[in-house]
């Protein structure tokens, strides 16, 4: 599985190393704790319905990109700083990658998973 960008029907890969999580504690659990994550790496978390989903970095000790889709469209992308890093938005989808992985990434683009 691989997590890809799309804008104006060019298509890249954002991270090829995809992880979801769905579980209550892996939802909680997130990044925290890791020193680190591979350069093509993406934690993807999946909701039933679009909400408020926020993050936090307590206990990540390094930045990341943040994306917040609504139907695979991203509606917001956020640079969240390590340990002290806080972001919320309305998502049906939160997708996390190393920083600097969204550097291309805007609002109105569409990131989704592929088999």
């Amino acid at each position: 599985m691989r997590l890809e960008h799309r804008r104006d029907g060019d298509s890249r890969t954002l991270a090829s190393d995809v992880e979801v999580v769905d579980t209550f504690l892996s939802k909680a659990r997130g990044l925290m704790f890791r020193r680190s994550v591979p350069d093509d790496y993406a934690m993807v978390f999946r909701f039933a319905e679009a909400g408020e989903r926020d993050l936090h970095m307590v206990f990540v000790p390094f930045d990341l990109d943040a994306l917040w889709l609504v139907d695979d469209e991203v509606r917001a992308k956020q640079r969240l700083r390590a340990w002290r890093g806080l972001g919320a938005e309305t998502a049906d989808t939160v997708v996390e990658l190393p920083a600097g992985a969204a550097a291309d990434v805007e609002p109105g683009d569409t990131v989704r998973m592929v088999e």
